[in-house]
Formats: C-alpha cells, structure tokens, sequence
C-alpha cells in the first residue's frame, strides 16, 4: 500500500503573519489556553523551537492518547510554513512508517489569509491502513485552527 495524503485548504480573515504567529509561533502557548479540553501543553524536550526540536504534547486525562511526541523539520517564519513528524505517542505508528506534516499559511488578496494543511502517512510494509484511520487527527488539527482564527476575531489586538 502507498502513502496516504490528505490536503486541506484552510481560509480566514485574520491576516497571515497574525494567523501564523498565533498558531505556529506561539502556539505552544495559546492553544492549550483555548482548548484547554484537547490540550493541556506543549513543551520542547530538546532543542530551541528550530528545526530538529522535539516536541511533546499532553492531553488532558481522560482524553484517550495522553500525549504525542513530534519534530520539528522545517519551520521558515518568514515564507510562514513548517513541517514536522510525529515520532512517538499516535496509535496510527503501530501500522505507520512515518506521519508527516506541513502547514503553509499566506497572504489571500482580501488582506486574509489562505493556507494548507497537509498530512502523509506511510504504512508499514503489508499493513493496510485505511484513509479514514489515518487521518483521524486531521479533525483535530482543524479543529485547534478554528479556535484559533475565532480568538483572533474575538481579540483584535492579539498578535497584531
């Protein structure tokens, strides 16, 4: 079975530089205080927030998976993109070679912004792994984005 690559397009009014800067550069920070439900914090285990860092997430209990461990590949504030894979803590690595992700966010010509969010995941070798179980996190990830963009219209001053 090949990669599996799920692509979706993501469009808002918060301008781009504001929209990366709350979701990627200071996420880490922000989101657990707007999702405190799926949430609880990130934290580096190594590295300065570059490439090569690694990440963990926790959950709060009771959330089903506890935490997720992933690393940063690229992360280029200025073109607004980055890339990570997740490394430990997603049940999908038990049929899983590699789950891969980028977020690519620019400016749309309303003064918005338009991005893309996507996930590839690369089975092992003779198991068949399903496009609906692999990307069962991608509601998650658009789910946090949207909490994101409804803070930012509810505080304007925010990461202006």
């Amino acid at each position: 079975m090949g990669l599996i690559t799920s692509e979706t397009e993501i469009t808002t009014a918060i301008p781009a530089a504001r929209l990366f800067k709350a979701f990627v550069t200071d996420g880490d920070t922000l989101i657990p205080k707007i999702a405190p439900q799926a949430f609880k914090s990130f934290g580096i285990l190594e590295g300065d927030g570059g490439p090569g860092t690694i990440k963990q997430i926790q959950r709060p209990g009771g959330a089903g998976l506890q935490f997720v461990k992933h690393k940063i590949e690229s992360l280029d504030k200025e073109s607004m993109s980055m890339s990570y894979t997740v490394i430990e803590g997603d049940p999908m690595l038990a049929k899983a070679e590699a789950i891969a992700v980028e977020l690519k966010v620019e400016a749309a010509a309303d003064g918005g912004s338009k991005g893309e969010h996507i996930t590839t995941v690369t089975p092992k070798p003779g198991v068949e792994v399903k496009a609906e179980e692999a990307m069962a996190g991608k509601g998650m990830a658009m789910a946090v984005l949207n909490a994101v963009d409804a803070y930012l219209v509810a505080n304007p001053q925010a990461y202006a």
